[in-house]
């Protein structure tokens, strides 16, 4: 019931953000000394541990868990616009999750493709400086309905 609660904050607290004005500023303003300070990032963080033991569970409970490392991290856009949003990595050792701070998405048009490539990185401000986390993929995304 504890989960519950907390996911149903979650959803109400990212409802909320969107409304602000903030969901609607430029990466720039988002990202700060190498941190993503406040708005969609900041309640991924707080909410991080709930989100990824509620998907762990989701997992199991189907028959298809990880069976390594997870966590839940902020998706960071990159390229078109502004978006926050949350990603649950996984990898086989602890050390190579650990130093996932975020997931990078990058997004391109060929033609009539659209391609998004998730990328599990070491720092929260691709703008400064990232590099891909090895051994790390991508296992869930988190979106909530407004």
């Amino acid at each position: 019931m504890k989960k519950r609660k907390n996911i149903a904050a979650l959803v109400v607290a990212l409802s909320l953000f969107a409304a602000t004005p903030v969901a609607f500023a430029g990466l720039g303003d988002i990202l700060k000394d190498g941190a993503i300070i406040f708005g969609g990032g900041a309640l991924v963080k707080t909410f991080a541990t709930q989100i990824n033991d509620f998907i762990n569970t989701l997992t199991f409970n189907k028959g298809v868990g990880y069976e390594g490392y997870t966590k839940v991290v902020p998706i960071v856009s990159i390229g078109s616009g502004t978006r926050i949003g949350a990603a649950q990595v996984g990898g086989v050792t602890k050390a190579a999750v650990d130093r996932t701070k975020a997931v990078g998405q990058l997004e391109g048009t060929f033609s009539r493709v659209r391609a998004k490539a998730l990328i599990p990185i070491d720092s929260e401000n691709p703008l400064k400086q990232f590099k891909r986390v090895q051994g790390v993929g991508v296992t869930a995304i988190i979106d909530v309905k407004l």
